[in-house]
């Protein structure tokens, strides 16, 4: 009896693996279902989130073009995946919806930019110096959209750069007690 139950553990375990992980798969989108529902999508913010989406496939083709040495691949999936955030950018702003009073899409493309471009400096740590330049560009473009997207969901007050280049005594900078 022992054996029997020996002999059923391994496929009874491998069914109940199924059952756990089955439904999780089942919920993953692939790229081709995201660009077909980006295609028919008609509400700009689900459009913009599912575009963000996309880019996270975009960048793990770069992040692997650039691993295997594969550089021309490479900056052939960086443009690609600078189009595709790109294109949640303007689907957003042609939205006509103000970020900083519907900020749901403006959120989540201004998160992703964040992590994307910590992904490409790692990525740009381990790429040689010749091959390294396409990276920071698409790093430079990614942070002024980045700084771009906070400005306009936090209007008003000078940026953070502003506050850098004013004097310690701007009405805009918070100056230390000890320095009062």
């Amino acid at each position: 009896m022992s054996r029997r139950r020996a002999a059923l553990l391994p496929a009874v375990l491998a069914f109940a693996g199924f059952l756990l992980v089955g439904p999780c798969a089942l919920g993953r989108d692939t790229e081709e279902q995201l660009s077909q529902r980006i295609h028919t999508e008609q509400n700009p913010v689900k459009k913009a989130k599912e575009e963000v989406k996309l880019s996270s496939f975009k960048l793990a083709r770069v992040q692997d073009a650039y691993s295997q040495g594969h550089f021309e691949d490479g900056v052939k999936a960086l443009s690609v995946f600078m189009d595709t955030l790109q294109a949640a950018r303007k689907t957003l702003h042609d939205s006509g919806r103000k970020a900083a009073k519907h900020s749901e899409g403006y959120r989540e493309l201004e998160i992703a930019l964040r992590e994307d471009v910590r992904a490409l400096k790692d990525l740009e740590r381990v790429v040689d110096y010749f091959n390294r330049t396409p990276l920071e560009h698409a790093v430079k473009d990614m942070e002024q959209m980045q700084g771009e997207l906070i400005h306009e969901l936090f209007p008003g007050g000078p940026s953070r750069k502003d506050k850098e280049s004013l004097p310690p005594d701007s009405p805009g900078v918070r100056n230390p007690p000890e320095a009062r």
